[in-house]
């Protein structure tokens, strides 16, 4: 399983850079999610990351293809506001795709228009997604059954959670505010990769 570190957009750049190196060891991929910044802030961001020593293949731009395919990172990942999976596809072949999607038929869509991964939830309840009814085991695992292409699970994951996670099909998680939101950033991190590197050992 693969652990995706989501940015939460609360931070100046200074901090987020640190933070980012301090943990680059510990994830398997970076998503640049920083919706409050422009085009050439998130640019400088990710440049500076990459000149501070993380792998650009790591790093995976939430919604700024544009960013992505001129640092020729690891990726974009696709909102619901974001061009479409088939426009990058077609004028960006060599990039590869996330979707996020929040219904099974958001996902076979996604699949079908050529996405590489979809981030897929939330999965359980979450503070940020404070009434709304999460997706749960039952419907991961309906749609893993279904997608040929990987499945991130998203929302409300904490490293107790990942044998059941890698039970019901998810390939990775994807974590905001369980890493990003801790007292030691650091520590969240190293907890979720422990907890990563005993599920793997247990399938072999």
């Amino acid at each position: 399983m693969q652990l995706h570190l989501i940015t939460d957009g609360k931070k100046a750049k200074e901090e987020l850079v640190a933070i980012l190196c301090k943990v680059n060891e510990s994830v398997d991929f970076i998503h640049i999610r920083e919706k409050q910044r422009s085009a050439m802030e998130v640019f400088e961001l990710v440049d500076e990351l990459i000149r501070s020593g993380v792998r650009p293949e790591k790093i995976i731009i939430n919604d700024r293809v544009d960013v992505a395919h001129v640092l020729n990172v690891g990726g974009v990942n696709l909102a619901y506001h974001s061009l479409g999976v088939c426009e990058i596809c077609r004028n960006f072949p060599n990039l590869r795709i996330g979707k996020s999607v929040h219904s099974y038929e958001e996902a076979i869509q996604a699949e079908l228009d050529g996405a590489d991964f979809i981030l897929y939830g939330h999965i359980y309840s979450t503070y940020s997604k404070k009434g709304m009814i999460p997706k749960g085991l039952m419907e991961l695992r309906k749609l893993t059954k279904s997608l040929k292409i990987p499945v991130i699970a998203i929302g409300g994951i904490t490293p107790d959670k990942l044998k059941e996670l890698r039970i019901s099909g998810a390939e990775g998680i994807a974590v905001m505010s369980g890493i990003m939101d801790a007292e030691d950033i650091v520590h969240a991190a190293n907890a979720f990769q422990t907890a990563l590197l005993a599920e793997k050992e247990e399938i072999g």
